[in-house]
């Protein structure tokens, strides 16, 4: 059982490492340190309910209904390209009142956007139904669902590292320059990863 807990820990946490848009707007919170823990329980929670679906067999669903991968990422096209949009607007106008007085916008909304990351995002359904649920094929019973509870640790590890660990960047983020280069990264990011998805439907 540790040694299926531990391959489960090591594949969800290399998977998880990428820079993504999840991860680039938990990043931006810790930054701002606005609603990070409400924050981090949902990505992780989230996590945990993929990865439990993935290792249960999940992959019925999308072999049965094979159009769902292409209509998931052009839906996440869609939604980063919108959110790299704003996230450019902001750097241009370089108004950071909210940022820099140690106010933000509010839980729901945070949340919102945190849970369009999460589930609109093609390559989470990629990374925890696919090839952890692959992954744990390697092992039955008791031991599976140890391998899905590692990579479900992995998980809540990362995201609380990233959430709670964005502070000791703080002191850097104390301008109005510095929120706007990095409110510019995110945003082409975001477009970087938009494009990646299309080109993929395209060439499917």
């Amino acid at each position: 059982m540790i040694a299926a807990a531990l391959t489960g820990f090591a594949t969800g946490g290399s998977l998880i490492l990428a820079i993504g848009a999840q991860n680039a707007f938990v990043l931006r919170q810790g930054l701002a340190r606005a609603h990070v823990l409400p924050l981090v329980l949902l990505c992780a929670i989230s996590d945990a309910v993929l990865i439990a679906a993935g290792v249960a067999g999940f992959g019925v669903l999308v072999a049965a209904f094979p159009a769902l991968p292409q209509i998931m990422a052009l839906g996440g096209a869609g939604f980063l390209a919108v959110y790299g949009a704003l996230r450019l607007r902001a750097a241009w106008r370089g108004s950071y009142a909210l940022e820099l007085s140690g106010r933000s916008a509010g839980l729901w909304r945070t949340l919102a956007i945190g849970a369009a990351f999460t589930w609109g995002n093609p390559h989470v359904y990629l990374d925890t139904l696919g090839l952890i649920g692959a992954v744990s094929t390697r092992f039955e019973g008791v031991e599976r669902a140890a391998f899905g509870g590692g990579a479900v640790a992995a998980s809540f590890a990362f995201f609380f590292s990233l959430g709670f660990g964005a502070r000791l960047l703080a002191p850097v983020m104390t301008s109005a320059r510095a929120w706007r280069i990095l409110d510019a990264g995110v945003g082409v990011l975001m477009w970087a990863l938009a494009a990646g998805l299309l080109r993929g439907l395209a060439a499917g």
